[in-house]
């Protein structure tokens, strides 16, 4: 009877001992993917502190150069400025003696059509003279009235003759300094539009080379911009990753916790038959393509697929069993996990309302909640899960 009582409670002993192996390796699992997924996360944080310090050092290298811009477009500025001034003075210099060369020209003209009319004027007289015959000094005599009259004649001839020279010659003077006026003129003004193309081509050298400094500088401060956004941005993930680490534990370690409770306890489901997965034991939950594939993203497991579906669309379950959560669990929104039994559970994340409760048990196809996008999520669509022991395994060798 002792040795049959031994030998019940040995038996008894190896019994507890399987059922409570799975638990312990689903534990171990489980640690084991959380493990994996914090040193995933872990290494995100660094990359972003590593490329938080490239861009730092980046930016500070782009404030020097923008730095050294500005000193070179202070030197740039400084030759430019006189340049300028000293271009407006030639400018303002050449448009003074054209001005002064045409009003040279105009007189010139007008001397020279006077002496021209004053030579026809002297020409007609001597034609005169010559055809009347220039009155002798006899006729003077005898045409005189008296001594007085004499002597006025004689000088009105002189007089006529003296000044028709004297403003022949006076025109012709005046025409002859008008006309060297003019051609100095003339020359000092080709003078002055030769410095000036001079002057206007280093000014245009020095302004092009302002300009092209001026536009280095705006594409430096460009980049820097550019990169203090990629930095903000930076800074930001780095924050999610660390908020990601702070809760990625505890949502996966409640899942994993919900799923192994459910599955080592009495009310977990079985249902008829060989409950081994097999590739035709499961249902898509909702029709529609893969958008983002099992396996690592972003530096981290992405634990299930995601399916593209319009809000709203029935989620249905892959393969019948129980209902071992219900509710909202951090990144995932609204969660529904159903317990299929040997050790095989499945979620659906992301809803936007969901159709089941705790405890429920639901038949393969029933409808368990709809497509949404709560939690972290991008676009409507179901994230849906296949876990062994609660680890992860890609669903498309289970659909």
């Amino acid at each position: 009877m002792r040795l049959v009582r031994l030998r019940l409670l040995a038996l008894l002993a190896v019994l507890l001992a399987a059922s409570a192996a799975p638990a312990s390796g689903d534990v171990a699992s489980r640690k084991r993917e959380v493990d994996a997924r914090l040193q995933a996360v872990q290494a995100k944080i660094a990359w972003a502190e590593g490329r938080e310090r490239v861009l730092a050092g980046q930016i500070s290298s782009v404030n020097g150069q923008i730095r050294d811009l500005a000193s070179q477009i202070g030197l740039v500025s400084n030759r430019l400025e006189p340049l300028e001034r000293d271009l407006e003075l030639h400018r303002e210099k050449l448009y003074r003696l054209t001005e002064l060369f045409r009003l040279q020209t105009s007189r010139y003209r007008f001397y020279r059509h006077e002496y021209r009319a004053l030579l026809d004027r002297l020409g007609n007289r001597l034609v005169d003279l010559y055809e009347s015959g220039e009155p002798s000094t006899l006729e003077v005599l005898l045409g005189s009235k008296s001594f007085t009259d004499l002597i006025s004649q004689a000088q009105v001839v002189d007089s006529i003759g003296m000044q028709d020279r004297k403003i022949a010659g006076q025109v012709g003077s005046a025409k002859e300094r008008v006309h060297a006026q003019r051609e100095h003129t003339k020359r000092f003004r080709s003078l002055v539009a030769a410095e000036l193309r001079t002057i206007a081509i280093r000014t245009n050298q020095v302004r092009a080379l302002r300009d092209r400094l001026l536009a280095s500088e705006s594409r430096l401060a460009a980049a820097r911009t550019a990169k203090r956004d990629a930095l903000s941005n930076v800074k930001e993930s780095k924050a999610e990753f660390l908020h990601e680490v702070a809760g990625l534990q505890q949502a996966s370690s409640s899942l994993a916790a919900q799923i192994r409770s459910a599955q080592s306890s009495r009310s977990s489901y079985s249902p008829p038959g060989d409950t081994s997965p097999s590739a035709a034991g499961f249902i898509w939950p909702v029709n529609g393509p893969v958008v983002s594939p099992f396996g690592m993203r972003w530096g981290r497991l992405h634990a299930g697929i995601d399916i593209a579906a319009s809000s709203g669309t029935l989620i249905r379950a892959a393969a019948a069993g129980r209902v071992v959560y219900a509710g909202w669990m951090s990144g995932y929104g609204n969660l529904v996990a159903i317990d299929h039994g040997g050790g095989v559970s499945t979620a659906y994340g992301h809803q936007s309302q969901i159709a089941v409760g705790n405890g429920q048990v639901v038949s393969q196809g029933q409808t368990i909640g709809y497509v949404g996008c709560t939690g972290h999520c991008f676009g409507p669509h179901l994230h849906f899960e296949v876990r062994i022991n609660g680890t992860p395994v890609d669903p498309l060798g289970y659909l």
